[in-house]
């Protein structure tokens, strides 16, 4: 087994192919993270396209269809209300792949890789500043520290939007769930950048040393050059790693905050909301399909992240192949 490895890689390396490429060689020849990724765009697609896909709008009632269990017509069932569960598992999709890209964007990667990079190249006080802040939002438990800042700002944000709509005749801001988009956007966000700041700094603190930094330095490369065409391609890896596993947590952290009523809030729907309205005995005894598609929605996204992300760090780190 330890000959054919060997051998493996010997070929990949005289293949003349980069690192990234031979890392996605890697992964395509794991079962188990292309059935993520098959499943991941599954999931993906049918919530971005929601309103094209969903079979009914997802605030329509169906007056002689109240819990009605599933068939040809409702797939999935019907709600208390006389909705489509199937329909309003597609939103919640939806709402959830928005907050978490969002949120990921902004805070894992746009704020935590350049609070790395600048931490870990420029060293001294601003690697102090930030690694201090950064120590001071990881003193609260995650999930904590998010309920108090949704739980703090939601309202006075509804208040702000409420008195601009006032202001300028504009309707509908509070209703469209913009401000429930933007609150649980920032609270993923206050807590989101700080692991990845700390593995990029980690990752800089070493490569900084290096002889390539050294000689881009000597030949006059400016800082900003150093930093994102020099320092961040090969800190890559592990970042693309831990936003895989970092997925998977911001899907269940969205899922627990709409679920606690500080999430998305009605009429919009939400794999949370509807968790909680299917989670009681009685309501498991007498529909219990209105637990089945959102749940196996949430666990096949947060499985799949995690899984996925296992396999990258299986293919990306040197010392597990």
């Amino acid at each position: 087994m330890a000959l054919t490895e060997v051998a493996e890689a010997a070929e990949e390396l005289g293949s003349g192919k980069g690192h990234i490429r031979r890392a996605m060689d890697r992964l395509m020849r794991k079962k188990i993270a292309i059935v993520c990724m098959v499943v991941l765009a599954i999931i993906y697609f049918a919530g971005i396209f929601a309103p094209f896909i969903a079979p009914y709008d997802y605030t329509e009632i169906h007056y002689t269809a109240i819990r009605k269990p599933p068939s040809w017509e409702f797939w999935a069932g019907t709600d208390f209300g006389g909705r489509d569960v199937l329909t309003r598992v597609l939103w919640g999709i939806q709402n959830t792949v928005i907050i978490t890209l969002v949120s990921m964007l902004t805070g894992g990667l746009l704020i935590g890789i350049t609070m790395g990079l600048m931490s870990g190249y420029f060293g001294a006080w601003i690697d102090s500043t930030i690694m201090r802040v950064g120590e001071l939002f990881a003193a609260f438990p995650d999930i904590l520290f998010m309920i108090i800042i949704a739980a703090a700002l939601k309202p006075r944000f509804i208040e702000i939007a409420r008195q601009f709509e006032e202001s300028t005749g504009i309707e509908g801001i509070v209703r469209s769930g913009v401000v429930d988009y933007f609150v649980i956007s920032l609270a993923l966000v206050a807590f989101s950048w700080v692991g990845m700041a700390r593995l990029v700094r980690g990752q800089v603190l070493f490569l900084k040393e290096t002889p390539f930094v050294e000689a881009a330095r000597a030949a006059g490369a400016s800082t900003p050059r150093v930093l994102f065409v020099h320092l961040l391609p090969n800190v890559i890896s592990p970042v693309a790693v831990s936003v895989s596993a970092g997925m998977g947590a911001m899907i269940g952290a969205e899922i627990v905050l709409s679920w606690l009523g500080l999430g998305i809030q009605p009429p919009r729907p939400s794999l949370g909301q509807m968790l909680l309205q299917a989670g009681s005995i009685s309501a498991l005894r007498e529909v219990p399909w209105l637990l089945i598609a959102p749940s196996v929605v949430a666990l096949a996204l947060v499985l799949a992240w995690n899984l996925l992300g296992d396999s990258l760090n299986d293919v990306l780190n040197p010392r597990t192949r």
